[in-house]
């Protein structure tokens, strides 16, 4: 039978934090609802980089029930500022920005070419009529001989070179 701090009654297996800190684990460890002993990684990124001592202060000037999401968003830091001691996850959050704003000019410009094609043929593409004397290939051509439609283009052309993040 287990408590809601995930230790068992009377052999108290230390948490995480207590098995990491060399301590003993006592029945009203603050740490030991959110860094279960199974996962040592976890707490070690967080006394990395904030410390012990600084995390149980925050943990105790909360309510309890806001501690279990300070801990999720405590651990996400860690984990993100592990991969990038500058930055963190401002880093992740600007370069998912980035990311956006590339796929929202990407979105405008194919927006823009499929209004400039309905615009040239209003008909659409999948009709023929006798009066169409060319091929589906010539539609698509503008004036200089030049494809009017290349959004795979601009596509490959913007994404080279720039950093894939994930989180």
């Amino acid at each position: 039978m287990k408590e809601s701090t995930g230790r068992k009654q009377g052999a108290a297996s230390p948490c995480a934090a207590c098995k990491l800190l060399r301590r003993r684990c006592a029945q009203d460890c603050v740490f030991a609802p959110y860094f279960p002993a199974d996962e040592p990684q976890k707490f070690a990124n967080v006394h990395k980089v904030f410390g012990a001592s600084n995390v149980n202060k925050m943990l105790q000037e909360l309510p309890v029930h806001q501690r279990g999401d300070a801990v999720s968003s405590i651990v996400y830091e860690a984990n993100a500022r592990i991969r990038d001691p500058v930055y963190g996850c401002v880093g992740a959050i600007s370069s998912l920005q980035q990311q956006i704003d590339t796929l929202q000019t990407q979105l405008a410009l194919a927006q823009a070419e499929v209004v400039h094609l309905q615009a040239s043929y209003p008909h659409g593409f999948g009709t023929t009529s006798p009066s169409d004397s060319g091929s589906p290939p010539s539609k698509l051509m503008g004036s200089q001989g030049m494809p009017i439609f290349d959004m795979d283009l601009v596509m490959d052309q913007t994404s080279l070179g720039e950093p894939m993040w994930s989180c």
